[in-house]
């Protein structure tokens, strides 16, 4: 693999954990404003969120397209940890969303 590639490849992967502690971040957020009754600022994370992991996504699928094509990555710790951080973010966001839903009901219902 040139020393470009690395670069590229580490630049990837780099870009996948830090949208993927963005996510989460943002997520968590959201749910932070939920708790305190903010609702607008709750959706607004959730989409920042959402945009963080569509980032994410565009960098794997552009990885994926490039084994696709075979141009074959050297699979790194690094890498996998890469992934494990976007799927975590993917299932923090999912849930996240559960929750804030569930304090918007909560809302509804005190009144």
């Amino acid at each position: 693999m040139a020393e470009t590639e690395k670069d590229d490849n580490l630049q990837t992967v780099m870009g996948l954990i830090v949208n993927g502690g963005n996510a989460k971040s943002s997520a968590f957020e959201a749910i932070d404003a939920a708790k305190k009754g903010d609702f607008k600022t709750a959706d607004a994370k959730l989409a920042e969120a959402d945009q963080f992991l569509v980032d994410a996504h565009n960098a794997q699928t552009d990885m994926l397209t490039a084994e696709a094509n075979g141009k074959h990555a050297k699979v790194t710790l690094l890498m996998v940890h890469s992934q494990d951080h976007i799927m975590n973010a993917i299932t923090f966001r999912d849930l996240a969303g559960e929750i804030v839903a569930l304090y918007k009901r909560l809302d509804q219902t005190k009144d």
